[in-house]
């Protein structure tokens, strides 16, 4: 099925600057949040999904459709509510960075079971722990290459 995020948008652009500005609304829309050890806390998780189509005509005169996908993260760093000094709204945003930052680690972890993978058991990957990890799943498993900067 489908993930629903509230607030999440799906743009068709036809050109590199359109996409760039779409980027760029996004940034501009993050959330964020002086604590008292960032000024300017990211108080969430960004996700931008290229999705390309190309079409070309075959030798036969057939059309060739290859599409890819581009998935970049920007994930908020995890928090400690002590050393942050947050309460009320930032207290739970902070939380919620951290239980997806969790379930992504889960994901990770699971994926990267290369002893039970090796032995030929069947690894079960907790993509439905979070928004998050239900987002990236396309990008973290199957016919994906991950890239973690």
């Amino acid at each position: 099925g489908e993930v629903i995020v509230v607030g999440l948008r799906n743009t068709t652009v036809t050109s590199d600057v359109e996409a760039m500005n779409i980027l760029n609304t996004g940034t501009m829309n993050r959330t964020t949040a002086s604590t008292l050890m960032n000024r300017t806390s990211s108080r969430s998780h960004a996700v931008f999904i290229v999705n390309l189509q190309q079409t070309t005509r075959g030798s036969v005169g057939d059309d060739v459709t290859t599409t890819s996908r581009f998935t970049f993260v920007d994930l908020a760093g995890s928090e400690r509510l002590k050393k942050t000094g947050a309460e009320g709204e930032r207290a739970r945003e902070g939380i919620k960075i951290n239980e997806g930052l969790l379930a992504l680690g889960n994901v990770i972890n699971a994926l990267a079971d290369e002893g039970r993978l090796a032995r030929g058991e069947k690894v079960h990957v907790p993509y439905r722990q979070s928004k998050l990890t239900r987002l990236l799943q396309d990008a973290l498993g199957g016919n994906s290459q991950t890239l973690f900067l």
